[in-house]
């Protein structure tokens, strides 16, 4: 039997696998695919997109980035910074205009309607841009529940994708937040459950009366806490506040909700 017969969850409606890998195995055989990575692009996705703003995900940041800010007309986010981002802004040119924005849901609280905005991420931008032709939609805790209703309306076949982190050579770190955002959505959902959906989603309903706690205990929300960012975890553990549906739309993210 082919690997992409035996990975690709086919005979199941809902379907859950990690990362690049997990883009590769099930995107061909699914009517829509949902990104998660609360900690935390799929976040800043959701609070800029509900702003108004037009964000487009980029895979590296690098002087590449810039270029391509430029050639779209946006701004490019910068790299979180250790200060506090509410007194600081993240230098980062596009043309001849400093960001004020980067990978930080805090930072993106106050962006512009109408701001378009190019969001480098090696995990959920990545990802991204990794669908081909499949409908891609972004998802976090913050919209778990707009976003299952929306991919229910491309069809029955839905690939809930957890981001995870990395490593610091490179290998993929499943995420426990993005494991349970996954989950949430898909408890959403109707349909057939592969075993991977099926854990995601009793993660979710195991965490969900202590999430707030649960992520800032979790690795990443440990980290993000370390360096500064505690409202960015906050943000993120934020459950169901938003109608927003970010769907990736010619290379870049606009809401589609109401």
């Amino acid at each position: 039997m082919e690997q992409q017969i035996i990975y690709n969850q086919s005979e199941f409606d809902l379907r859950c696998e990690w990362g690049e890998q997990g883009v590769a195995q099930l995107f061909a055989s699914s009517d829509v695919v949902v990104i998660v990575d609360v900690l935390s692009f799929s976040t800043c996705v959701e609070i800029a997109t509900h702003n108004g703003a037009t964000v487009f995900p980029y895979r590296w940041r690098d002087q590449s980035a810039a270029a391509y800010a430029k050639a779209m007309k946006a701004v490019l986010a910068g790299g979180r910074d250790s200060s506090n981002v509410s007194e600081a802004f993240c230098k980062t040119p596009c043309g001849d205009r400093t960001s004020p924005y980067s990978l930080s849901p805090a930072s993106l609280r106050q962006i512009s309607a109408g701001t378009r905005l190019v969001l480098p991420s090696s995990n959920g931008a990545t990802l991204s841009l990794s669908t081909q032709k499949t409908p891609t939609l972004a998802g976090c805790l913050r919209n778990y529940g707009a976003i299952a209703q929306a991919a229910q309306r491309f069809g029955c076949k839905i690939a809930v994708i957890p981001a995870g982190e990395r490593w610091q050579d490179g290998s993929l770190r499943p995420a426990w937040e993005d494991w349970v955002g996954a989950g949430a959505i898909l408890s959403q959902l109707k349909g057939s459950c592969s075993p991977e959906a099926e854990a995601a989603i009793a993660l979710f309903h195991q965490a969900k009366d202590y999430i707030k706690t649960r992520i800032k205990q979790c690795s990443s929300g440990k980290e993000l806490i370390a360096r500064g960012f505690v409202n960015d975890v906050a943000l993120a553990s934020d459950l169901n506040v938003s109608d927003c549906i970010p769907q990736l739309m010619d290379g870049a993210y606009i809401n589609k909700g109401n």
